[in-house]
């Protein structure tokens, strides 16, 4: 069975604008998708990127053009600047963590409705309780937003290592069999790349 390595983050736009289209795709194709949520700016950091904030104006300004663009192209709802933006994204992401460990809810409605719950509802992923409320919308125990958070926190940690060892500089980004993709407008090329194999 194919696995698929999944880098984002979940104070991303793109990876919001991924919603559960990874998912979607992975099951297309019988593969695994393997969640690895991580610390994207620490990952610009380590990879010769620059953080939004600290971009040029232009570039800031194209960025958000682009953010525009793309949500109306898949007509989701977004907001371009939402007012938790940035926030601290390790406890959304340590959830998700365990979320996936324990699987008993949907963990593609649960990236989704956090990514969401920051780029549309204007909610910060921050706080336990917003976190909550997504685990028990995507099918998953409340309780998991404080479960196994040392856990959470090595696996968080270990993720962006290896991101960075694979050769990941950007959110989302997918890598299925060595081949890289990066961007949520590169779903289609992972999409046809399983359908080849």
């Amino acid at each position: 069975m194919m696995q698929i390595d999944y880098y984002f983050a979940t104070i991303s736009p793109f990876s919001y604008l991924s919603a559960t289209r990874p998912a979607e795709v992975a099951a297309k194709h019988g593969a695994t998708l393997n969640y690895k949520p991580l610390d994207i700016m620490a990952l610009f950091g380590r990879t010769g990127g620059t953080p939004p904030g600290q971009r040029h104006e232009s570039r800031q300004d194209y960025r958000l053009v682009e953010i525009r663009r793309t949500a109306a192209k898949l007509g989701m709802p977004i907001n371009l600047k939402p007012a938790h933006w940035p926030t601290n994204p390790a406890p959304s992401s340590y959830a998700i963590i365990a979320a996936a460990k324990d699987g008993s809810g949907d963990i593609a409605k649960l990236v989704a409705g956090i990514t969401r719950a920051c780029w549309v509802e204007e909610r910060d992923i921050a706080q336990d309780d917003v976190i909550a409320d997504c685990l028990e919308a995507a099918g998953f125990d409340r309780a998991l937003v404080n479960a196994g958070l040392m856990e959470g926190a090595e696996i968080y940690a270990r993720n962006l290592e290896q991101a960075v060892a694979a050769g990941v500089f950007g959110a989302p980004f997918f890598i299925a069999d060595g081949e890289k993709f990066w961007g949520q407008d590169r779903i289609d090329d992972l999409d046809a790349f399983l359908a080849a194999r």
